[in-house]
């Protein structure tokens, strides 16, 4: 329709209408579909169309990545949780690892991860839940009644670090979590960070689908913040894009998005 549009970088940009009058057309269908074929690696820049939906879009080369941030569910499996998405679980189990009752017995990091057999619990294969089958009626999920739900066998949670099992870690709050790992900065980081959006009153291992749709999309955000790494202005940074974010948010969850958002501008991007 002739339309020029004009998007600054390094900016926290709103497009505002009235409904239906192309936010989302511009948002998705045109801006991040053209970024995401022609920004990221040089095959898949090579085998990019033409621009979709407009003539021509400029400045391309200043956008490293482009993400789109949504509401959808982080993982689909009990076995996904916050700790692994956000990605501070890793470290976790090489610290589990590293303690002299790990190293007697033999146990490396794998055997702290609930995705693998070993040192997971059998029953519920570390989903920390079982699933009975109803004739009839949807499936119904209870706590698995080996492991109590703390997802690995006795063996492993034998191993205690700080007095704690890896299991018992699993349990705690993001708010507890902060002061147990001070002294590990990585974890405390990522940890600080769920807690600054208000997340502080999950647990660890929550299982993702229960969690709402604002808490995934405050996840996800805090995942891309915690691969921050200061000094990196003046490379070309990641376009965050994001369809309508507030809906179904308390105007304080609203606050904290928001603010969020805006470390994410801080940082050049």
């Amino acid at each position: 329709r002739k339309v020029n549009a004009r998007i600054p970088l390094r900016r926290l940009t709103v497009i505002t209408g009235v409904s239906g009058s192309g936010k989302s057309t511009l948002a998705r269908d045109v801006l991040y579909a053209n970024l995401r074929a022609h920004t990221g690696d040089a095959k898949r820049r090579r085998r990019a169309p033409a621009w979709l939906g407009c003539k021509d879009l400029r400045g391309v080369e200043h956008v490293g990545r482009v993400l789109e941030v949504d509401q959808t569910p982080i993982g689909k499996t009990p076995r996904s949780c916050p700790a692994t998405y956000v990605g501070f679980w890793d470290d976790v189990r090489k610290l589990y690892a590293g303690t002299t009752e790990s190293r007697v017995r033999g146990y490396g990091p794998g055997r702290f991860s609930f995705n693998t057999a070993g040192g997971r619990c059998d029953a519920c294969e570390g989903q920390g839940v079982q699933t009975i089958e109803m004739s009839f009626l949807p499936d119904v999920k209870v706590l698995c009644d080996v492991c109590g739900g703390r997802r690995f066998n006795a063996e492993t949670l034998a191993v205690t670090w700080r007095d704690r099992s890896v299991g018992d870690v699993l349990a705690m709050c993001v708010d507890d979590a902060v002061g147990f790992f001070e002294a590990h900065p990585k974890v405390h980081h990522a940890l600080t960070l769920l807690q600054d959006v208000g997340l502080g009153y999950l647990t660890l291992g929550q299982p993702s689908p229960t969690l709402s749709g604002g808490e995934a999309q405050r996840i996800k955000l805090v995942t891309e913040l915690a691969r921050l790494r200061p000094g990196r202005e003046g490379t070309a940074q990641t376009l965050y894009v994001l369809d309508e974010p507030t809906v179904g948010l308390h105007m304080a969850d609203v606050e904290k998005l928001v603010r969020l958002l805006h470390r994410l501008v801080d940082a050049g991007n």
